[in-house]
């Protein structure tokens, strides 16, 4: 392409003489969307600086086209920032929130209306309005590189014909007033260069973002299931905030680090890049993709923007530690901090939704076996006691979700979630919040393998509060602290110990009667969600997720480690794969909620039971074995004082026989239910459109149909008898058999 002046133009140049520039050029532009077409950007208020900083404004007709004729040589630089002047409310409330005003333009509003071509968000190889440009001035543009105030515009895209940037290095410098008075440098230009006496097309990319799809109802749905099984590991990363640094000395910050909460919102998923790593460990071979709504930017989880020239008051470096930047007001961590609780957490919001996740225990998970503190303290905000480092460690998360509710909270939904000791520092921290004086938050929890965190006066009093307890089948954690401990490690002891023949279900023991030497006995909150594995004899294996209701089965893990050694915890082999892996959220709860996931979307769309007869009869079988097997004990002819001795535990272990027959009773239920849409999707079911693109993205990866044993009904036989002698093998019912649940992993 050559450079050469037209003749015309050489006089206005050229140094050697003085010569007025000459007016005589035109450029064109136009608008497009990714399919090509002009009128999405219809009506917009432009306006073009030319080489000669002459000021020329218009607006773009039908076709999105503008022209500016007339101007002095050179390039021109071409801008739309009309600020945003329509009626919608929530475009509106952005641009007047008193924290963080978005300095929105018509341009953003009328990109977020538009849809990608590709699904996947990367950008056209073409476009159809391509061969209306000249040679070389085809380009993929992004609404921040036309507007003055990019920092809450998403970070750029990849592309294949950027613009010519380089092209600003011909305007001229202009002059600014410095120390030593005016001196000339390149003002600070935004907009888009053009060359001139050339027809433009601009192909702009959709203001478009992911979100997580999450259902708002309190009632619990396997959606909401898996979905937040991958925000509570996501909690167990850094920021990724670069500069890492307080206070950020620079104008900008980035979020390049994966995983991190930082990159998830304010990077990926920012930009419509379809994420799915929440932990380094995970292997590419096996990832676990969110369900994600393609929804118009300004919808998205936010991460405020950080722009010292446009938020001086609390952007400005001169703050110091009270300068405000992404990292300070969305996570927290206090390990740096003087007596610090070893508390992590982030936060991000809509205008629906606010997203809090708690990190669990940077630890050994298994240390809460054996070191914990379960001493109880008053529950300030309300009534009962709490356990004193959980506790502790809420009132820390407390002040820092607090100060983000005074700035964003604007009657949405807040759902809590966390795993393991985070799990329960969340219990905490959503009771506290909705006791907290002044306020209504709207409130949902869902946790996973949590351990206790208070006692029963705290849950009779917290239960209002909506909230979804995940416990895997093999995962001791959620056991304790222990319904007897209230005190220094080594002070509680166990009560009568029932060993199982032949390990049904995988059980080996029942604790009846744990000994409380002090205090009220910690008690579990909220709606219990247990997952349980199923392996027959003939090598398929499925699992339901139910809510059992009795301690031989939700305390299994537990009550195979707890033994009578000096009063403590302790296990013949403490350690295992097993246990380690069935409570870590990579290896344990994350997997089993996508399976139950799969598993319940397979009811749903083929009509089938959540149990089949097959699963019931073999669970059913156990627990009639298991019954029997208690009912002997407590019928066995002891002495009177040793009965006497003994009255707790035999009170327990009868009460346990009575709660094993309401679990029978929950069993009956789900063996007679098929899923319903509320069920899998909960609220989302009634976004039935949003819905159906989300499930056509998600299925689009091979990971989310392949036939999985854990995510599917086991085989069925041909009949009820068949599928008894089967699973039975020529054994009367309700006797035990070898079922070892232990070699699952």
């Amino acid at each position: 392409m050559s450079l050469a002046l037209p003749q015309r133009d050489r006089p206005s140049m050229d140094g050697k003489m003085l010569a007025c520039p000459l007016r005589e050029h035109a450029t064109s532009f136009q608008l497009v969307d990714e399919f090509g077409e002009g009128l999405p950007y219809a009506g917009l208020t432009y306006q073009v600086i030319d080489h000669e900083d002459i000021i020329y404004t218009g607006t773009l007709d039908t076709t999105g086209s503008g022209k500016v004729e007339n101007h002095y040589c050179g390039p021109i630089e071409l801008r739309l920032n009309q600020a945003y002047q329509g009626r919608e409310d929530e475009y509106n409330e952005l641009i007047g929130r008193k924290n963080y005003p978005l300095p929105i333009t018509e341009l953003q509003v009328r990109a977020e209306k538009t849809r990608f071509f590709n699904k996947s968000g990367l950008r056209t190889q073409s476009n159809p309005a391509q061969d209306k440009a000249d040679a070389g001035a085809f380009y993929q543009v992004e609404v921040r590189e036309l507007v003055e105030y990019g920092a809450h515009l998403p970070p750029l895209a990849a592309r294949h014909f950027p613009p010519n940037f380089h092209v600003f290095k011909l305007f001229r410098p202009l002059p600014v007033k410095g120390k030593a008075g005016y001196k000339p440098e390149l003002a600070k230009r935004f907009g888009l260069p053009l060359l001139p006496n050339k027809h433009h097309v601009l192909e702009v990319r959709p203001l478009r973002a992911l979100r997580p799809m999450l259902s708002t109802s309190n009632e619990f749905c396997v959606l909401n299931l898996y979905q937040f099984a991958l925000m509570a590991t996501l909690s167990y990363t850094p920021f990724g905030q670069k500069p890492d640094e307080q206070p950020v000395r620079g104008n900008t910050v980035t979020f390049p680090l994966q995983p991190s909460s930082g990159n998830w919102f304010g990077d990926a998923l920012a930009k419509a890049d379809e994420i799915w790593q929440v932990d380094t460990d995970q292997k590419a071979e096996k990832p676990y993709y969110p369900l994600y709504e393609d929804v118009p930017y300004s919808k998205r989880l936010e991460i405020v923007p950080f722009d010292p020239q446009l938020y001086p008051e609390v952007n400005d470096p001169e703050l110091g530690d009270q300068q405000e930047n992404p990292a300070a007001i969305h996570f927290l961590d206090d390990r740096k901090r003087k007596n610090n609780t070893d508390s992590q957490a982030f936060i991000t919001h809509n205008d629906e939704v606010i997203l809090i996740a708690v990190r669990g225990t940077n630890e050994k998970p298994w240390d809460l076996l054996t070191d914990i503190d379960a001493q109880q303290v008053p529950f300030e905000e309300g009534i009962g006691q709490a356990h004193h480092g959980f506790y502790s460690a809420a009132k820390v998360v407390y002040d820092f979700v607090t100060t983000y509710l005074d700035k964003f909270y604007s009657g949405q939904k807040i759902i809590i979630t966390g795993h393991s000791l985070g799990g329960a520092i969340a219990l905490l921290l959503a009771e506290m919040l909705r006791r907290r004086e002044g306020f209504t938050y709207d409130l949902l929890l869902y946790t996973y393998g949590s351990p206790r965190a208070a006692d029963q006066t705290f849950v009779d009093g917290a239960a209002a509060l909506p909230h979804h307890r995940m416990v895997n089948h093999n995962d001791p954690i959620p056991s304790v602290p222990g319904t007897g401990m209230d005190t220094k490690p080594g002070v509680f002891g166990t009560g009568l110990a029932v060993s199982f023949v032949n390990a049904p279900l995988g059980i080996s023991v029942f604790y009846a009667g744990v000994a409380n030497l002090s205090g009220a006995p910690y008690a579990h909150h909220g709606t219990l969600h247990h997952f349980m594995p199923v392996r027959f004899e003939d090598g398929h294996q499925s699992q339901i997720l139910w809510e059992p209701g009795c301690g031989s089965i939700t305390n299994k893990a537990c009550n195979e480690i707890l033994q009578k050694k000096n009063g403590l915890p302790t296990h013949r082999a403490f350690e295992p794969f097993l246990y380690i892996l069935n409570h870590l959220m990579v290896g344990g709860y994350v997997p089993n909620s996508w399976a139950t996931l799969r598993r319940w979307q397979e009811s749903l769309e083929l009509g089938s039971k959540l149990v089949t007869t097959r699963e019931f009869v073999w669970i059913d079988s156990a627990l009639q074995s298991m019954k029997q097997q208690l009912e002997k004990i407590s019928r066995q002819s002891r002495p009177d004082a040793y009965l006497r001795a003994h009255e707790k535990e035999y009170a327990a272990l009868r009460a346990e026989i009575g709660k094993m027959q309401i679990t029978r009773e929950r069993l009956v239920a789900l063996h007679g239910k098929a899923a319903s849409e509320n069920d899998v999707y909960g609220q989302a079911a009634s976004q039935s459109e949003w819905l159906t693109d989300s499930l056509a993205r998600w299925k689009a990866h091979a990971e989310n149909t392949v036939k999985e044993q854990l995510a599917m009904a086991p085989p069925p036989v041909f009949s009820d008898d068949e599928a008894i002698a089967a699973i039975l093998e020529g054994r009367e019912p309700g006797t035990g058999s070898m079922f070892d649940i232990d070699s699952y992993s």
